[in-house]
């Protein structure tokens, strides 16, 4: 490989990243893991991701997005972003990263990235929910709809991750 294809490498999978890691503060990150492997398969000329491919990963962003939207229609509370929620839930990302990658490698690093930043988006929101009078606080089924939603949301992700990953190094 020459080194601009390394580099384009290293930002497609940076993008990958990026996409599963903001899933858990609401973005939706499906469409962007999908932009980023259209633009791939785009510029590598089909070689690696065919059509077939992008036409599975449509679908399950598809499917991710609407079973968010519904949980969001449902009453699901969502969750806020602020400037500490994203550095706590980037360096528990990245304390996600290092304890699954040992036991699980590639896959263990994608995934802990998306568990431990959302178990600090979770952990600052339970704090912030915490701080508010009983009146104000959103109610036990509401943040369980949101931790389902985008867990689910988060699974479809990584879902689509192995599969691009799993061709482009097949």
């Amino acid at each position: 490989m020459t080194p601009l294809e390394i580099a384009g490498l290293t930002v497609f999978i940076l993008v990958l990243f990026i996409g599963i890691f903001s899933i858990a503060f609401g973005i939706p990150g499906t469409a962007v893991i999908l932009i980023d492997v259209i633009l791939y398969a785009l510029i590598t000329g089909f070689e690696r991701v065919s059509i077939n491919i992008l036409l599975i990963l449509l679908v399950i962003s598809i499917l991710a997005e609407a079973i968010d939207f519904s949980f969001g229609m449902a009453g699901a509370a969502r969750f806020g972003i602020s400037r500490r929620a994203i550095w706590i839930s980037a360096i528990s990302g990245f304390i996600g990263a290092a304890v699954m990658t040992p036991f699980f490698l590639g896959l263990g690093t994608v995934a802990g990235i998306f568990l431990g930043g959302f178990a600090g988006v979770l952990a600052i929101e339970l704090v912030h929910q915490a701080k508010l009078k009983p009146a104000l606080r959103a109610g036990y089924g509401a943040i369980l709809g949101r931790v389902a939603g985008t867990l689910i949301k988060g699974f479809c992700a990584l879902i689509m991750i192995v599969i691009t990953m799993s061709n482009i190094y097949s």
